[in-house]
């Protein structure tokens, strides 16, 4: 199992871990939507909604953390774990018209998501280019 847990990572010792890797913004509340509508006017902001059970997302979720090296200032960071918040997580999908998926990455620039994926295509996603 040392192998599985080493590429899935160990479901106890990483459910919460994604939250303390990167600068992650915790999205716990619908309002909070707004304010990430509002703040892409001036800084690129990402939401990262992670199943925290799912093998498949805790891989997505690793790679995207050893990959991002981007400077905190220019981008915000949400993290959303949707099975604790999936009202959140119907409200991200209510108010940036994207269909729900798990795991999922979106940009959202001018009040608008400018790109979004899942599952392993999050990684293919150039967040440089939204700068």
């Amino acid at each position: 199992m040392g192998l599985l847990n080493n590429i899935f990572g160990n479901k106890d010792a990483s459910a919460n871990k994604g939250e303390s890797d990167l600068p992650w913004i915790p999205l716990v509340s619908i309002s909070q939507l707004d304010e990430i509508e509002t703040k892409s006017v001036d800084k690129v902001q990402v939401i990262f909604k992670h199943s925290t059970t799912c093998g498949i997302s805790r891989m997505v979720m690793n790679m995207f953390k050893s990959s991002f090296n981007l400077p905190a200032d220019r981008i915000d960071l949400y993290y959303l774990d949707l099975l604790s918040y999936r009202q959140v997580s119907n409200g991200v999908a209510d108010k940036f018209k994207v269909v729900h998926q798990s795991p999922q990455l979106l940009v959202i620039k001018n009040g608008t998501v400018v790109a979004h994926d899942s599952h392993g295509a999050i990684n293919d996603i150039s967040l440089e280019k939204y700068l």
